[in-house]
């Protein structure tokens, strides 16, 4: 199987921090990858490596084929779906939803002159459909939920049929209907043979949709562990990654994590 995304002991650095240290790892075009860690880890500045928003300052990124740094990322970025909370506050408030999603076609955030055939306009009706949120293509984004817009953007991200879809922590700031709606459409994205390549951001192991097929932790910019979801997230890898005890549990292909508590004392007297 062809890797989609290939990174080669590759680090971030800014000034005195290094965001990220060492990464090495694979993506290939029938995974769906989550990303888990804690805040500060480098999660977001992993997706802006692959985004091609960003550039290592060690390390050799390889994104669909292409070597960042010998490529012109402005033809790469249109093989690329990508949502996050930064691309969804520069939609403007007044854009139709059907041209939201349509204007990907040119790579654009807002309608200006650009010109759309039957074809464009049809395929951005069926990603609505498809996402479930067709009986919105007429409203304003800016009168959505934020659930809603979390989906139109996900149309918007497919719209142009992406080699490999980055998800940057799509159900941040959801309530719990929200999220349960936003985490089934993912999993019918993930199960779907013909749909891209994915890696999903996110600090939560609720928010793992079924059909997710790996898992990559990160801390303080190193790579903890990277694998199989059945055979890599685990109590142990988790509590390593997030610093505390953890305890795991899995129902209907759904997870969640809870601090596993202890009866004992430090001699601080506090609990461990």
């Amino acid at each position: 199987m062809a890797a989609v995304v290939e990174l080669a002991d590759v680090s971030v650095v800014r000034g005195t921090s290094r965001l990220l240290n060492a990464i090495s790892w694979r993506v290939e075009e029938d995974e769906r990858w989550v990303v888990l860690g804690p805040n500060g880890a480098g999660k977001t500045t992993l997706l802006q490596l692959l985004s091609t928003h960003l550039y290592p300052s060690d390390g050799l990124v390889e994104v669909l084929h292409e070597v960042l740094g010998t490529v012109d990322v402005f033809d790469l970025r249109p093989r690329i779906g990508l949502t996050s909370a930064a691309l969804g506050d520069r939609i403007p408030r007044g854009e139709k939803v059907s041209d939201v999603v349509v204007s990907a076609s040119y790579a654009v955030i807002g309608r200006w002159r650009e010109k759309y055939d039957d074809l464009d306009h049809a395929r951005a009706s069926a990603l609505l459909e498809e996402v479930g949120v067709s009986h919105l293509a007429q409203r304003t984004f800016g009168t959505l939920s934020e659930g809603e817009r979390k989906r139109v953007q996900i149309a918007r991200a497919l719209m142009t049929d992406p080699e490999l879809l980055l998800l940057d922590e799509p159900a941040a700031g959801l309530d719990l209907g929200g999220r349960e709606d936003l985490v089934s459409t993912l999993s019918v994205l993930a199960t779907d043979a013909l749909s891209p390549a994915t890696v999903l951001v996110s600090h939560h192991v609720e928010e793992i949709p079924p059909g997710f097929t790996h898992v990559l932790m990160l801390r303080r910019g190193e790579l903890m562990v990277a694998g199989p979801m059945t055979d890599t997230l685990t109590e142990e890898n988790l509590s390593a990654t997030f610093g505390l005890s953890l305890s795991l549990d899995k129902s209907a292909g759904r997870y969640s994590a809870r601090r596993r508590l202890s009866s004992h004392r430090r001699g601080d007297g506090a609990f461990r």
